[in-house]
């Protein structure tokens, strides 16, 4: 009777029995054999057609008369198909089929797909699926039975403590017992919970800001906060520091746990603010202090954020810096309010790849930069800031449809020459500010260059423009060749925090910086130079301030950062501007 069923497609073989029985009474047929003897000649029929052969039972070819005959006995074939029966529903799916298709759908649909039958219910019990939403989802790789041997990627995470059961005072790793979860209780209790705090964010540490990616991390979310690495050494990779976990217990309940300090991971709270801003606490700031009182915390402090001992920095200006930056951050004690912020989208015209970058800010240090391309401008927006320019500020602007041809390569030197190529684009560019704020009609640029040079000046800045224009929105991605390298070094007089610098460089662009006074007082634009090396690289030099800026890209992979449009990443900068403002 279930072979029936199974084989027929339908509900249950009373139906199929009923529904056999109309149809020999339609066609005037008197057959008077019992159920069995029908349930044998279907299956025979259906084992004939290739539907359910025995192994010692030959197959045979159905012709269209035994097709059309099954159909008039209640079956659901086709008149022109010979195989097996199609189910006529999601329900009457094999199990491993479920599973498959279950495996596809976001694991916030999942709860409402099982409230449609009780063996969709239990089809969605199964780890494949909730592995798998894991995995595409949030990234997750490590399999969870394996999760206590393997630990987790950072060496920071790991927490040694005397176990009390053990008196020869044994240590072990603070992890929890894995092997009585499973993949629904880590998706159901700890990813979808805290999905929304997964990306980058940035602090709100007054004019220091910073730069906070949280991801998943085995069955850990952790909040890691990217540091750049010891001035003046640009070209290192990013450091990191994790400020809190989140992870699961044996209760199958989610645990926020403070990392900050240097006695391991203890009480914290995490608590959604609105949208795009959350806040973290931290329970037991006793854990952030030191046996050596605030001076132990000063020197552990410094060596970590830069490298070196009080007395290894020699600059008085510096001192100071460093002793109001610590003052300053430590007060918070990892109860912080972030913001998100995404990474720039890219257009194939972009001069380069847009993205992050660290860079050198004299006696401030490395501070991270976010480079953007709009239209015919290229912006880099402070991620990190200080108490003169602060971060969510535009720390460069470079018209990039203004080249600037260098000189000679002796002549380069000689600072006062570069200054007169880069100064004499500023004018231009206000005497076209105002005129348009005047409401002078678009033909000021051939004033200006009549005005400055005559027409074979004219022609020759013109010819300049067009090629850098052509070779500008063509993109990175257009042409296999890159630009030819042109000799570039620095001028003297110019102070470069980083003496290793390229000595080649693609373009150059006029520019101009954000200068200001300390507490971001009388802040000014200044022009300067945007010089392209390649594209991992470019450098800024600040005429007015005689320094000189090295950028290096920030390689590290950050998920779930991508912008979903241009309009909210604009519209994530404008508020960036505002919190510091």
């Amino acid at each position: 009777m279930a072979v029936c069923a199974r084989l027929c497609g339908v509900g249950q073989s009373r139906r199929c029995r009923r529904r056999q029985r109309n149809n020999q009474q339609d066609q005037g047929s008197d057959s008077d054999m019992d159920e069995e003897e029908e349930e044998r000649i279907v299956g025979q029929r259906l084992g004939d057609a290739g539907g359910c052969g025995g192994p010692d039972r030959g197959v045979a070819t159905a012709g269209p008369s035994d097709a059309e005959e099954y159909v008039n006995r209640g079956g659901f074939l086709d008149r022109r198909s010979t195989g097996p029966p199609h189910p006529q529903s999601l329900v009457e799916l094999p199990p491993e089929l479920l599973v498959e298709i279950f495996s596809l759908l976001p694991g916030t649909v999942l709860p409402n797909v099982a409230l449609v039958c009780k063996k969709f219910r239990q089809i969605l019990n199964t780890e494949t699926i909730w592995r798998r939403r894991c995995m595409e989802e949030f990234g997750m790789k490590e399999d969870l039975r394996k999760m206590e041997a393997g630990g987790v990627s950072s060496q920071d995470l790991y927490v040694k403590r005397v176990n009390p059961r053990v008196k020869s005072g044994r240590f072990m790793k603070l992890l929890p017992d894995y092997e009585h979860m499973d993949y629904r209780d880590v998706y159901t209790h700890l990813l979808h919970p805290y999905r929304h705090i997964l990306g980058l964010w940035q602090p709100d540490i007054g004019p220091y800001g910073g730069l906070l990616n949280v991801v998943v991390d085995g069955l850990f979310i952790i909040g890691w906060m990217y540091l750049p690495p010891h001035d003046p050494r640009v070209e290192d990779p990013m450091r990191r520091r994790p400020l809190f976990r989140i992870h699961m217990w044996e209760s199958k309940k989610a645990t926020v746990e403070c990392m900050y300090g240097h006695k391991g991971p203890h009480k914290g709270d995490i608590q959604t603010v609105k949208k795009d801003e959350f806040s973290t606490k931290c329970n037991q700031t006793d854990h952030h202090r030191m046996p050596g009182g605030r001076q132990e915390e000063f020197r552990t402090w410094l060596e970590e954020e830069w490298g070196r001992t009080l007395e290894e920095i020699f600059h008085e200006h510096m001192q100071e810096l460093i002793l109001m930056k610590f003052i300053y951050t430590s007060q918070y004690d990892n109860c912080l309010t972030y913001r998100r912020i995404y990474l720039p989208p890219a257009m194939p015209s972009d001069l380069l790849q847009p993205g992050l970058f660290k860079g050198t800010y004299g006696s401030h240090g490395l501070e991270i930069v976010m480079l953007s391309f709009h239209g015919n401008s290229a912006r880099a927006t402070k991620l990190t800031g200080d108490p003169n320019v602060p971060a969510g500020q535009l720390t460069l602007d470079v018209d990039l449809s203004r080249p600037v041809v260098l000189p000679e390569l002796e002549q380069q030197r000689n600072i006062e020459e570069l200054s007169r190529l880069v100064q004499g684009v500023h004018e231009e560019v206000q005497r076209e500010v105002e005129q348009q704020a005047n409401g002078t009609p678009a033909t000021v640029r051939q004033a200006a260059e009549g005005a400055c040079g005559g027409a074979s000046g004219a022609e020759e800045m013109e010819a300049d423009h067009a090629a850098c224009v052509d070779s500008c929105q063509s993109g990175p991605s257009s042409s296999s060749n890159p630009p030819e390298a042109l000799p570039f070094i620095l001028p003297l007089g110019v102070m470069a925090r980083n003496e290793v610098y390229p000595r080649t460089c693609r373009k150059c662009f006029y520019g101009t910086g954000l200068i200001a006074g300390h507490g971001f007082t009388s802040p000014e634009r200044t022009p300067g130079l945007f010089v392209l090396f390649d594209e991992d690289r470019f450098g800024f030099i600040w005429l007015e301030l005689k320094s000189f800026s090295l950028y290096s890209r920030l390689t590290d992979h950050l998920a779930h950062a991508h912008a979903p449009n241009m309009e909210r990443f604009e519209a994530m900068l404008r508020n960036m501007q505002s919190w510091t403002s």
